[in-house]
């Protein structure tokens, strides 16, 4: 049979050259669809974590704070990779990258890259005197400059183990508190100077420097968190508040104010001035006078206490959840979330004034208890439901010249829900966090950042039961696979 004739087809000039100018043009085509894919992706983008180690996203304090950074920040990870919480706290950090390109992170191990070791720690001499701890994170932000050590980022508890048959105590981590470290230094670093807080002192007030049940230590602590400079004041003699003072603090008195401090204390108030007042049950029976100062600025601080047994543990404490139909910035971020747990508190609310002025104070209560509630000292028996806290704003005062601008105060009728033994129930924290914030008038702190909890995966087997898994995964499953092969190989064959 004779093949068929040799056909063969051809093109014109012009049909080869629409056919170039088609394949090119499809090409820049896609080209554009890539690059323009690739620009919306970098602009709008969803992030999911899929790590253990990034599951919880950033809290709205660290956000807020990054977001408003408008200044380099520098962060060297210098620690050993091989430490069981490396992965946690390179992947934390990458979250701050995320948000704001301007904080820039480096890793250096100490243990393999020696030279680059040997060259931070003599950058940074003078910040790394009496830190032995070889596992560090450093913020370097134009020349200031915190050290977090790595032994302050995880919290551990003692737990009984068994091991070989004998009983050991094990450090069981249960929290990761790095971005509570990282957002402090944070704040440390991109912060000009810090700002003084004035604590008053004379009057039996809870002592900042006591770890004790009753003390304020970590009430300091929380301050210093947020990069304010806490020193204890007194307003006897000749002194007055100092100028350069950003806050004062009165915490709990039970002694009586002299009529000259009280006038002090309204002076600076007046000028502008900031103030958290937490008023002490224990000082019914001698009242401090802050109750007249108050009244001026139209709260009203009324005599007894509040019991709510509906919404009490032990019959003195109450849990408190209704923050208002409007609540204010400094419980915003408790609604929904986390109640408040005060200790017998005192009635604190909005004075009622017939006819006020127009530049009278605007007074917003913040937190109430239910409506079971009733008041001890009041008679006839009054129920609730009571505002335990208020917030005070006035703009500035006409005819007076005050760099402070508007005057704020928050006043909370208890003082023992933010002791070393109550501050981290519940919200106490984050409303003391979102209290001093407020008042500093620094709306991008208004949020507190809490510690995460640690997971922890553990698998417990007997002797006999971990050879039994050892030779399944070394032996049975590798078996399997050989034999599957075999049996395919040997189909073929056929």
């Amino acid at each position: 049979m004779s093949e068929g004739p040799n056909i063969r087809f051809s093109f014109s000039a012009a049909r080869r050259w629409a056919l170039r100018f088609d394949y090119a043009l499809r090409t820049l085509l896609v080209l554009a669809v890539v690059v323009m894919v690739n620009y919306l992706a970098a602009r709008w983008y969803l992030r999911v974590p899929l790590s253990t180690t990034a599951r919880q996203p950033l809290s709205a304090l660290t956000t807020g704070l990054l977001r408003s950074l408008t200044n380099d920040v520098r962060v060297i990870l210098y620690y050993d990779p091989q430490d069981p919480f490396f992965t946690t706290i390179s992947a934390l950090l990458r979250e701050y990258q995320n948000v704001n390109p301007r904080v820039r992170l480096s890793a250096v191990d100490p243990l393999w890259e020696t030279g680059e070791a040997q060259r931070i720690k003599n950058q940074y001499a003078a910040q790394l005197i009496g830190v032995t701890n070889r596992n560090l994170v450093i913020f370097d932000c134009e020349g200031r400059v915190k050290v977090v050590p790595g032994n302050v980022l995880v919290e551990y508890t003692l737990e009984l183990d068994q091991e070989e048959g004998r009983q050991v105590f094990r450090r069981k981590p249960v929290l990761f508190l790095g971005e509570k470290a990282f957002t402090a230094a944070l704040l440390a670093v991109s912060s000009p100077r810090a700002l003084k807080v004035c604590y008053l002192t004379g009057h039996g007030e809870h002592n900042p420097d006591d770890a004790g049940e009753s003390g304020y230590l970590k009430f300091a602590a929380v301050l210093r968190q947020n990069f304010l400079d806490v020193q204890p004041v007194q307003l006897l003699g000749t002194n007055a508040v100092p100028p350069d003072c950003a806050l004062v603090v009165v915490a709990g008195p039970v002694a009586p104010f002299s009529e000259v401090e009280l006038e002090r204390l309204d002076d600076y108030i007046r000028q502008g001035g900031r103030a958290l007042v937490l008023l002490n049950f224990n000082s019914l029976k001698r009242p401090t006078g802050l109750e007249n100062l108050l009244a001026g600025w139209g709260v009203d601080a009324a005599r007894g206490t509040i019991a709510d047994p509906a919404r009490s543990f032990r019959g003195s404490d109450i849990v408190i959840e209704n923050f208002g139909a409007r609540p204010h910035p400094i419980v915003k971020p408790l609604v929904g979330m986390l109640p408040l747990h005060v200790i017998l508190p005192r009635p604190v609310g909005r004075l009622n004034v017939p006819n006020p002025p127009a530049d009278a104070p605007r007074v917003e209560e913040l937190a109430f208890t239910s409506a079971a509630a009733t008041l001890s000292a009041s008679e006839p028996r009054r129920n609730g439901p009571f505002s335990v806290a208020v917030a005070v704003e006035k703009g500035r005062v006409a005819g007076v010249a005050s760099e402070r601008g508007s005057t704020r105060l928050v006043v909370v009728g208890d003082s023992w829900f933010l002791t070393n033994h109550q501050i981290e129930s519940a919200g106490n924290r984050d409303f003391l966090n979102a209290a001093v914030n407020w008042l500093l008038d620094r709306p991008q702190l208004l949020e507190g950042v809490g510690p995460r909890p640690v997971t922890e995966f553990r698998v417990t087997m007997t002797r006999s039961e971990f050879r039994l898994v050892q030779a399944i995964l070394l032996g049975a499953l590798p078996g399997a696979v050989l034999l599957l092969g075999g049996l395919v190989w040997l189909r073929r064959r056929r």
